[in-house]
């Protein structure tokens, strides 16, 4: 068994599987599904016969979904600090991961599913002591940018994860 202290990509798959176990315990009552890793496709044309053997997949660490209310929520879990120095700035936002969740909205949003056409992405990382919840809109899809303490008390982690999808 690995010692979670030694091994960074256990305690990453934790973070990501106990986020996901926790929304689907507490949306499932309020009319949400829970998709962990779930997979996308992108929206390939005009492709050479060979090119699906390597093109990547894309996977999200969980999709919230609610047809109710008509909302679906793309969640990337991270196990780093949000924010990294930067070329013209002490911090940044690390923009790999921008893109990455920029795609995830994109490539599905057109396909004739309207959930996928205003879906929210969100970027979520655990942190010590720092608190961020940033916002934007590009291309008609919201992307937030979290924090979850792990410091904090239980009580405290619950409500951050319920706040960083309200």
């Amino acid at each position: 068994m690995p010692l979670p202290d030694r091994d960074v990509s256990f305690v990453r798959r934790l973070f990501e599987k106990g986020v996901a176990g926790y929304y689907a315990t507490v949306l499932s009552e309020k009319g949400w599904s829970v998709r962990p890793n779930a997979l996308l496709h992108w929206p390939a044309e005009d492709a050479s016969s060979t090119v699906e053997k390597i093109l990547p997949n894309m996977r999200a660490d969980m999709i919230l979904e609610n047809r109710e209310e008509h909302q679906r929520i793309v969640i990337d879990t991270k196990f780093n600090a949000l924010l990294a120095s930067g070329w013209y700035r002490s911090e940044t936002l690390r923009s790999g991961y921008l893109y990455q969740i920029y795609a995830y909205l994109r490539t599905q949003a057109g396909s004739g599913d309207q959930l996928a056409d205003s879906a929210t992405g969100i970027l979520l990382h655990p942190s010590v002591g720092d608190s961020y919840l940033e916002t934007v809109s590009i291309q008609g899809h919201r992307i937030r940018f979290a924090t979850v303490d792990l410091a904090g008390t239980t009580a405290s982690i619950r409500g951050r994860l319920v706040e960083v999808i309200a």
